[in-house]
């Protein structure tokens, strides 16, 4: 539980600080105010898909035990975890390059997909857990026979 505690940490600092990069960045190369670039979206994606997400996964840790299905917890944690860092990161490179008027390339997006599929493949995973871990008591309940 604490590591999902500290990567819902982490990505609160990164949403926030990139949403302060974007404001300066963009104030320093005179990029016009209405335009919209990647960039712009960034921070909000590293804060609802990293920050928040992960607090609710931390929630239904907490209620289904989700880690007791080890290699599936990992799996996921660390194929969401990559998608999300993967996708913001192309994000991040395509806006910068935006701003300061640089030609992105194919490659760009296509790294940025990848992110996506990983994202698509980690929730895959949280839902075999959550399917495996629905009605099924935690490792520390007691379970009533009847009869």
């Amino acid at each position: 539980m604490r590591k999902l505690v500290n990567f819902s940490f982490a990505y609160m600092v990164l949403g926030v600080a990139s949403g302060l990069f974007y404001r300066e960045l963009t104030k320093m190369n005179g990029f016009p105010e209405g335009q919209w670039t990647q960039l712009s979206v960034v921070h909000t994606h590293l804060l609802v898909l990293g920050f928040i997400i992960l607090l609710l996964v931390l929630l239904l840790e907490k209620a289904f035990g989700l880690s007791q299905h080890r290699k599936l917890f990992a799996w996921f944690m660390g194929t969401y975890n990559a998608g999300v860092i993967l996708t913001a990161g192309m994000q991040l490179t395509h806006g910068i390059m935006t701003v300061l008027g640089v030609e992105s390339s194919k490659m760009i997006s296509g790294i940025a997909g990848l992110g996506h599929m990983s994202i698509t493949a980690g929730m895959i995973l949280l839902f075999i857990m959550l399917r495996r871990s629905v009605g099924t008591p935690k490792p520390t309940q007691k379970v009533e026979m009847a009869g």
